[in-house]
């Protein structure tokens, strides 16, 4: 009788034991992750430091002769000026405004390049080819570009995690420089200039596209003399420059002073000219 006593005396203690081990377990759990998400968060942003520095660097080196006023130190501190301390929600592109001015894109005339839905396929061959030139090229596009960035509404941290989506919200950060952005490479586009096209897609001119939304509607008629649609299409496509109703809706939105162009170009020519340098540009397309 005593022994079944003891015996069951000790299960409840088993299990507060347990039950109290289980808990410290998860309280240390706890704080390493804290402590993990404020060293990633300062790695983070001493990376992306880094990473936008280097790539600046890289940038007047290899456009000396068109960068002599560019102060990378100058662009690391007016870029965080843009959002960090802020809603990510709320950084509406004009946040951006002082950075632009100290890094506008320069002038390309009758070398512009635009795009919608084909960005793979014009950056490999401007990549290859320097008769173009697109808002990726320029300083800000080539250092910024594919890069995640946010800050925190009251906190001095830059984080490159858990930061709004293109499509979360209309003012986060990213979407917000690249709205600024294109409207400054937009409003120098001049000479002849030239967009290209998704023709393997039902709407290449998008309305809800940076093109359509933002550039096009900022195109200067006194600089620019028109534009040339370049309708990238594959083996299989049937569409062309005269049935595509938004293709239509393109040329309607463009200032009636500009002249407009549309032509088809198969993807395999785009692709024999990035393979093949010595092609020239101008039979590209």
């Amino acid at each position: 009788m005593l022994y079944r006593e003891v015996n069951g005396d000790s299960r409840p203690n088993k299990q507060r034991t347990y039950v109290l081990c289980l808990c410290v377990i998860m309280i240390v759990i706890v704080l390493i992750a804290v402590a993990l998400w404020l060293i990633l968060g300062t790695v983070s942003s001493g990376s992306l430091k880094t990473k936008i520095m280097t790539r600046c660097q890289t940038y007047l080196k290899e456009n000396s002769a068109t960068t002599s006023q560019i102060d990378c130190e100058k662009i690391w501190d007016l870029f965080m000026q843009a959002f960090v301390g802020r809603d990510p929600c709320d950084v509406p592109p004009e946040a951006y405004d002082s950075l632009m001015d100290t890094a506008p894109p320069n002038p390309a005339c009758n070398r512009t390049l635009f795009w919608s839905k084909t960005k793979d396929i014009v950056h490999a061959f401007t990549e290859k080819r320097n008769c173009y030139l697109t808002l990726e090229d320029t300083a800000l596009g080539s250092i910024l570009d594919g890069l995640i960035w946010c800050g925190k509404n009251d906190s001095q941290e830059t984080l490159t995690t858990a930061c709004p989506g293109w499509s979360d919200c209309v003012n986060n950060p990213v979407r917000s420089f690249w709205k600024r952005a294109s409207v400054a490479f937009a409003a120098c586009a001049c000479g002849d200039v030239s967009v290209m096209l998704n023709g393997s897609i039902d709407v290449p001119f998008d309305a809800e596209s940076i093109f359509a939304s933002v550039e096009v509607k900022h195109f200067n008629s006194s600089i620019m003399n028109g534009l040339k649609v370049l309708l990238v299409t594959k083996e299989t496509d049937t569409k062309t420059c005269e049935s595509d109703t938004s293709l239509r809706d393109l040329q309607k939105q463009l200032d009636p002073k500009l002249k407009y162009k549309c032509e088809i170009v198969p993807q395999s020519k785009i692709l024999n000219c990035i393979s093949q340098p010595q092609i020239a540009c101008g039979h590209c397309w």
